[in-house]
């Protein structure tokens, strides 16, 4: 069984990611967040917004709405090269990516011939490649007929743009500032796949980077966004062996530079985040399309010019999935008897602590540890747990990733202690009642 089987598995098994619609036989590429994956996830964004927004100066925060102005697409180029090619098989009909079949070199020079490729899932004749626009159509108004057709984001990246002088006029920000946004976006993917990884409906979270048209300084803030997006997996307990850079050789017409972050995910680099250098494009062309305004007056230098724009971009859906794998561990304990463990950063472990009374049947115990769960939960999100033996609630908290488990027993009715296990370690040791709040304060630091 291969990493993405066995989170796939663990995932739906203790509540993290179910598929979406299940009991109808399920959406490909859709995903439901269960109680525990729906914690990890806003963990996640909550950490992604504490380090870029709260924590920073030059940065501020938005929301901008999933549907726009369809002419917000023409401008973005998203109608025109938004888009994927497409092969169909002509026994079976499964569609797939054409770049997924025949080599990507070959397919953009159109060098190849398609009988030199199979249907890899009967082995049929396979039609010619065809663009397919990934963006999901909607259409808004009541009257038939006289519907508007516009679009679900296919990015969160333009509603950012949109509001640039909106920003600008509304708060103190000046060059080089940013504007960062957690939100929803969809595609109309030909072939989802690889469990969460290529979906039709995930979230982003995007820094958009403005700084002064110069191409020596734009560069700097490229290479700084570029590393501290790397020390932010780090900080959060992502092994440094399993991250890379990727460099795009082959960029955008716009582009000066691009890199993404990767992740080994079994043995295959996968794209976890995106660090663009777009250069004035977006900018420029909201300008060209909508007639209005969007340079920026620098009052130091008394000059009027569009900036440039440092993108940072990556996928909520794709971090949780890699957090998950990266956290997951099979050990041997003794005499072939193996535990499966999260061993997730106490910031993102879905519940920071667990509460149990040693016995559930002695109401003394449960009363004990129930006043300190319900102290706990006041802050952080405890787990509570009286069902079966210790040793099977131990073992239930290490694999949703539980980082510290308290254990009200006989002794803390004697003299206010308990005992607190550590997950990783599975050592234990004994504190005062009093001591416990401190306690996961100071992990999560």
């Amino acid at each position: 069984m291969d990493i993405f089987e066995k989170i796939s598995s663990l995932a739906k098994r203790r509540g993290f990611i179910y598929q979406g619609s299940d009991i109808y036989g399920g959406l490909a590429g859709t995903w439901d967040y269960g109680p525990l994956g729906v914690e990890l996830k806003r963990n996640i964004k909550n950490e992604y917004w504490k380090t870029m927004v709260q924590m920073r100066d030059d940065v501020v925060g938005i929301d901008a709405a999933i549907i726009m102005s369809p002419k917000v697409w023409e401008a973005s180029g998203h109608l025109e090269s938004f888009s994927d090619p497409l092969v169909e098989c002509k026994k079976c009909h499964h569609r797939f990516r054409a770049d997924t079949i025949i080599d990507e070199v070959k397919l953009k020079a159109k060098d190849f011939s398609i009988t030199d490729y199979a249907c890899p899932d009967c082995s049929g004749e396979l039609t010619e490649p065809k663009t397919f626009n990934l963006m999901v159509e909607t259409y808004l108004g009541v009257v038939e007929g006289e519907k508007l057709k516009t679009y679900l984001r296919g990015e969160i990246t333009q509603g950012v743009h949109v509001n640039f002088k909106n920003v600008l006029s509304s708060s103190r920000v000046k060059l080089p500032f940013g504007i960062a946004q957690v939100g929803k976006a969809f595609r109309n993917e030909i072939t989802p796949g690889g469990f969460t990884f290529r979906s039709r409906e995930f979230e982003q979270m995007e820094l958009q980077f403005y700084v002064k048209p110069n191409d020596e300084e734009s560069m700097k803030w490229f290479e700084y966004w570029k590393e501290e997006r790397r020390k932010w997996y780090l900080s959060l307990g992502m092994r440094e062996e399993n991250l890379q850079f990727k460099k795009h050789n082959q960029l955008a017409h716009y582009a000066k530079a691009a890199y993404d972050v990767e992740y080994n995910a079994g043995g295959d680099w996968k794209e976890m985040e995106g660090i663009h250098h777009r250069g004035t494009w977006d900018l420029s062309r909201h300008e060209q399309f909508s007639k209005q305004d969007m340079t920026y007056f620098d009052e130091e230098s008394k000059e009027r010019y569009t900036p440039m724009v440092i993108e940072t971009s990556g996928g909520v859906d794709r971090a949780t999935l890699f957090f998950l794998m990266d956290a997951y561990y099979e050990e041997e304990i003794k005499d072939g008897d193996v535990r499966t463990v999260l061993k997730l950063h106490p910031k993102l472990a879905p519940y920071k602590a667990a509460v149990f009374p040693l016995l559930a049947n002695k109401p003394e115990l449960v009363e004990k540890a129930r006043g300190i769960y319900d102290k706990l939960k006041c802050d952080w999100m405890i787990a509570w747990d009286e069902r079966g033996n210790i040793g099977k609630r131990y073992r239930t908290q290490d694999e949703i990733g539980t980082p510290y488990c308290f254990t009200v027993d006989f002794e803390t009715l004697e003299n206010d202690t308990v005992t607190v296990r550590n997950r990783d370690t599975m050592t234990q040791e004994r504190i005062k009642i009093s001591e416990i709040y401190d306690f996961i304060k100071n992990k999560l630091q």
